[in-house]
Formats: structure tokens, C-alpha cells, sequence
């Protein structure tokens, strides 16, 4: 692919697991796909690494799904909590049809290796946060992205959040129904607004003490960190899911916003 290609599609390199995973890459690539990238798709037994990328999304994983741990049957968003997540009547049937199906998907998809460790996708990912990092490359961390970019960076993580919502319970869903209040002076909400921002949960680890040169972009009000961001560069974590609200424009602004970014000419290293 030539320069040229790649300004009209720069390639965005998109990491998961080798097993599961197939629902949260295909809703990336095609959000990527429709803000103008060229979705690549990276695990660690197809790293591809004589392929050139603009732009990294390091990607959710299987272990933010509670059916992993509990053993509890789940179930799918019934219709009246998709009533109360989704106020305009619009949207309301949008997610009668599209919410069920996406846990469906994910369901007939995730690995159903219990372990939520993967030594060799935490290397993979690893490698290329530096790398990204290293040559300025615009990077999205999504739910276990933003946890690992933190931890590269010398964070450290919350293992368990039950003291969090010790008055309240801890939302998880699929549906946009945890509220996060973003920094007004940060990048992400230069990108998706001010107002306060609807999302949906599906993890159970957040950021601890920040890493290097990370500040927080976002809280909910329990005061559990949503996202972060560098200081420098475009480097943003989300908590939450982006790509599994595709009707939601707000959500997409991420996406476009890291394509544009991946076309923008990079800082040149100093040779002395």
C-alpha cells in the first residue's frame, strides 16, 4: 500500500484474543471502517508484524463478561431496561432489535476458557503500546486496553471494585446506562462534549494509581476512573464499550477522531 492509500485510509491496527473476541472485531473494524480506517486485525497467534499501522486500538477481552466467574445463567436486556436506557422512541427501537442481538453474539462467541489470564496477548499488546508510544502513533485503549495502557505506563489497578458501590450496585450491561462526567479541559472531551456521557459496563478492574504522564478524563460518580488520557499525543483510554454503540453519533467521534489523527504527519525523530 502506498503513502497515498494510506492518507485516504490509514491502517488501524485492532488487538484480541486468539479465541473469542469475534463480536468485539468485527463492531471496531466496522467503526473504524466508517470513520474512514483501514480496520488490521492483531492477536498473538497472528501478530503480523511486518505490517505497518497508523493507528492502534487495543481491544476489550472475554474476562468483562460476568458469565466467566459467577456461573450465573445470564440473560439478555429485556425490553423495559431498554426503555430506560434509551429515552427517544428512535433509539428505543433501534435497541429492541440490536441490543438482544449483540448479547446473543456475544454469547455464541466468547471463549469458554474460564481463566481471564493471556500471558501472550499481554505481550503482544505490550510491544505495541511502546512502539505506538515510541513513534507518536495515535492509540485507543477500550475497557482492558485502557487498563493495560496504564499499567505500561507504571499504574497500577483496582482488582476489585466492591467498595466502590457499597450504596449502590455496580451496573453492568451492555446498554448505556452507567452516567461518567469527563474532565472538561481533556481531549476526550474536546472529541465527544461536555455534557455528561452515557455508557455502557462490562468490566471489573479499573484504574488505580495513574501511570506516567496520564491524567483522568472521566469518573462516574462512584469516582471509579472511565477514562484516561496522556498528557502529549493521542493516547485515550475508555472503560467502556464504544464500538457496541454504533447508533450512538457521540460514541463514533472517538473512532473518527483517531483516524484523523492516524493521517496527521508524525513527529520525526531526532538523529543528533
Amino acid at each position: 500500500m502506498n503513502g497515498s492509500d494510506r492518507q485516504q485510509r490509514p491502517v488501524i491496527a485492532i488487538t484480541g484474543p486468539d479465541r473469542g473476541g469475534t463480536p468485539a472485531w468485527l463492531f471496531t473494524a466496522l467503526a473504524v471502517w466508517r470513520a474512514g480506517g483501514r480496520p488490521l486485525r492483531l492477536r498473538p497467534g497472528a501478530p503480523r508484524r511486518n505490517r505497518p499501522i497508523d493507528g492502534l486500538i487495543v481491544g476489550g477481552g472475554a474476562d468483562v463478561d460476568p458469565a466467566l466467574y459467577d456461573g450465573a445463567t445470564p440473560e439478555g436486556p429485556g425490553t423495559a431496561a431498554i426503555r430506560r436506557a434509551e429515552g427517544r422512541l428512535s433509539q428505543r427501537l433501534i435497541g429492541y432489535a440490536f441490543y438482544p442481538a449483540l448479547w446473543l453474539l456475544r454469547r455464541l462467541f466468547q471463549s469458554k476458557d474460564a481463566s481471564s489470564l493471556d500471558p501472550e496477548r499481554d505481550r503482544m499488546e505490550k510491544a505495541l503500546i511502546h512502539h505506538a508510544l515510541d513513534e507518536h502513533l495515535p492509540i485507543l485503549g477500550i475497557c482492558r486496553g485502557m487498563q493495560l495502557i496504564n499499567v505500561v505506563r507504571g499504574g497500577s489497578l483496582h482488582r476489585d471494585l466492591a467498595a466502590f458501590y457499597a450504596e449502590t450496585p455496580n451496573a453492568r450491561s451492555l446498554l448505556p446506562v452507567k452516567r461518567v462526567r469527563l474532565d472538561p479541559h481533556s481531549r476526550l472531551a474536546a472529541i465527544l462534549g461536555d455534557p455528561p456521557l452515557h455508557v455502557n459496563a462490562l468490566h471489573d478492574q479499573a484504574v488505580d494509581r495513574l501511570g506516567q504522564g496520564l491524567n483522568v478524563a472521566g469518573r462516574e460518580p462512584s469516582r471509579v476512573v472511565q477514562a484516561i488520557e496522556t498528557e502529549q499525543d493521542f493516547c485515550i483510554g475508555v472503560q467502556w464499550h464504544p464500538e457496541y454503540l454504533p447508533q450512538k453519533t457521540r460514541h463514533q467521534r472517538l473512532f473518527r477522531a483517531l483516524v484523523t489523527a492516524a493521517r496527521r504527519p508524525r513527529p520525526q525523530a531526532d538523529d543528533g
